[in-house]
């Protein structure tokens, strides 16, 4: 064959190749199976599903997705917490993370060691309770703050086990966990990386305080993310997605979450544990398309050999 003919006739059956796949507004919307239990948060689908959450819980269900993750779960009212809890029970979803609140105090530092501090800590613990049973939620994310620059490290450290032994003794008697979550967000932060967080609850001692593994915050502060996962390991309880750059669903940045993903499920069949992930990112594009994209995106992610 000419080299001139075997260009053209390659060229052709690429064209209809391409053709064949259909656009990706258009491939049909049908349950997944995945290996994983994924966790979107509210507002992800709404395009598809509408802005009333009931709606959005029951097309999570049909894509496959049978996690929920509700950050400011705890500043919804009462019976709208009740009503997301019902729903997710009919549709057989687990709740993933709510975040404590601390009263709206920011600044709020548990690294600082004052009472007024670990006052508005506890009370939140309280709070979060009534919230845990009315959405059937066990994991209640916890942030320590911002470093106390004016005293050292050693202290404050000892600042934060001391307050999170009194909340693990509020959490322990009704089965539920506070996951501390290392941020990569500002500088400031008093907890930063996984081996931070894993001493700490090692300290603390408790099956309530355990580390919540931000895959996107642990590649943007320590990276080596799959080392990192084995050495934390038996302290990890959750985690949670996100790539970088972008902060986006899975395959838009550089992290390789097929291979992450894969190295959790192995290390999970083999210790019979069980994981929420929850997807804490944004969508690459926008309306129905982005929606489709990040749906394709935990497809292609999810799909590695076990």
């Amino acid at each position: 064959m000419k080299r001139r003919d075997f260009i053209q006739k390659t060229t052709l059956a690429a064209g209809a190749a391409t053709l064949a796949v259909p656009a990706i507004g258009r491939v049909p919307l049908a349950k997944n199976n995945f290996k994983l239990k994924y966790a979107p948060h509210f507002g992800m689908f709404e395009n598809h599903a509408g802005k009333d959450l009931v709606d959005q819980l029951k097309f999570m269900a049909d894509m496959g997705f049978m996690g929920l993750e509700d950050n400011g779960m705890m500043k919804r009212p009462a019976e709208e917490q009740q009503k997301i809890g019902d729903t997710m029970a009919k549709l057989g979803m687990t709740m993933g993370v709510f975040v404590l609140d601390k009263g709206g105090n920011s600044q709020n530092t548990l690294a600082a060691g004052k009472k007024e501090h670990i006052d508005i800590f506890l009370n939140g613990c309280k709070q979060a309770i009534e919230v845990a049973k009315r959405c059937n939620a066990k994991f209640i994310t916890v942030v320590p703050g911002d470093f106390e620059r004016n005293l050292p490290i050693g202290i404050q450290t000892g600042h934060v086990i001391d307050v999170l032994r009194r909340g693990a003794e509020l959490f322990e008697p009704q089965g539920l966990v506070m996951v501390l979550e290392p941020l990569s967000d500002t500088p400031n932060l008093f907890l930063r990386t996984s081996d931070q967080t894993y001493e700490i609850c090692r300290a603390v001692n408790s099956p309530s305080c355990k580390v919540l593994f931000d895959i996107y915050h642990m590649q943007k502060n320590e990276g080596h993310i799959l080392p990192h996962i084995d050495w934390a390991w038996s302290e990890i309880a959750y985690f949670q997605i996100g790539d970088n750059p972008g902060r986006k669903e899975p395959t838009t940045g550089e992290i390789n979450y097929q291979n992450v993903f894969k190295h959790i499920h192995k290390k999970m069949k083999a210790e019979n544990r069980d994981f929420i992930f929850g997807m804490e990112h944004g969508n690459s594009k926008p309306g129905k398309e982005g929606e489709i994209a990040l749906i394709n995106a935990y497809i292609q992610s999810d799909s590695f050999a076990v």
